[in-house]
């Protein structure tokens, strides 16, 4: 026995920013392009061919990079997602958590925080701003209109009227909805300098007549009662038990009957174990200083059977990272 494992998880962080300083050096694309040696991303890059051959020599022993004597080749993954031309370009995404690194940082007093102290819905305080959204979900975009397409893939809503989507942010499951049904309609329901944002993804996409973003607190605030669809994805560990099982309640007397509700959500497996991306976004509120924390997939189905939903059914939706629980509303 010793140490490596325990000294890996150490350092984890300086992976972190190889990779981010790669993404911000676009070391990726120049790789791809052809620009493949230590001297041509030193230049594409503007920096010196020493701290160039560093970042290179770490990116490979990430398994990022390959290299064949002089040259390297983007692994398939990197290619694909961190390539700017690459239509499934995510970039962003992997910077998201870089403004949070000094609150990591301060793990330890964060966790030491009173329940005074806690506020209930985390950073989405006064202090959100149209700013910080617009910055917040430029990152979250590319992944989430993944995950929308990998949901209208996954359930069809031919037959349906209109959605509505609890904290949906950039309005990507509505926006991907919308293009695959022209009869339906859909509402992203989330906070005042959210919609802002929201609005400009909906036009972007022109979609504007059939797509629309309401400023609503769907924890307290009345929800529309002509929905035959709710979405609530990706924001599911900001929330305490008690805060979602009031939301999943809400949506069900709010749907019309016959219904269908889909939460998406960070779930841990039933017995809390892991996986690990469930658990960590759970320990990130502790750095929020939300009320929020993991569920297990077992807790949020109890959360919809409580609330009066049938046919409930557990799905994985991103392995080892997102769960789809889905429920009906009696007709």
């Amino acid at each position: 026995m010793d140490t490596v494992r325990l000294q890996g998880l150490a350092k984890a962080f300086w992976e972190s920013a190889a990779l981010m300083s790669a993404v911000e050096l676009d070391v990726f694309s120049a790789v791809s392009d052809g620009r493949n040696t230590i001297a041509d991303v030193a230049a594409h890059g503007a920096i010196s061919t020493l701290n160039a051959e560093r970042l290179l020599v770490a990116l490979t022993a990430m398994t990022l990079l390959t290299r064949q004597g002089e040259r390297f080749t983007n692994a398939a993954d990197v290619e694909r997602f961190l390539v700017k031309s690459s239509p499934s370009y995510a970039g962003p995404w992997m910077l998201f958590g870089k403004p949070r690194w000094q609150g990591w940082g301060e793990l330890t007093e964060r966790l030491r925080q009173t329940d005074a102290e806690i506020r209930r819905l985390g950073m989405y305080d006064e202090t959100f701003t149209v700013e910080r959204a617009r910055s917040y979900h430029e990152a979250t975009y590319s992944i989430g209109m993944g995950a929308a397409r990998r949901f209208h893939r996954q359930v069809s809503l031919e037959a349906r009227r209109k959605i509505m989507d609890l904290g949906g942010g950039s309005g990507c499951y509505c926006i991907v909805g919308a293009q695959k049904f022209p009869e339906l309609k859909a509402v992203v329901l989330d906070l005042p300098s959210v919609v802002v944002v929201t609005r400009e993804f909906i036009a972007q996409h022109g979609l504007t007549d059939r797509v629309s973003a309401t400023p609503c607190d769907f924890t307290a605030d009345t929800l529309p009662r002509d929905a035959d669809v709710a979405i609530m994805a990706s924001n599911l560990p900001q929330y305490g038990r008690d805060i979602i099982a009031g939301v999943v309640q809400r949506v069900f007397d709010a749907l019309l009957p016959g219904g269908e509700f889909h939460l998406i959500g960070e779930c841990l497996d039933s017995d809390a174990a892991g996986p690990i991306a469930p658990a960590l976004w759970g320990l990130s509120e502790a750095v929020n200083g939300s009320t929020g924390l993991a569920h297990t997939s077992g807790e949020c189905e109890g959360y919809l059977r409580a609330a009066g939903f049938q046919r409930v059914t557990v799905n994985e939706f991103i392995p080892q990272t997102l769960t789809r629980i889905s429920g009906f509303k009696p007709q």
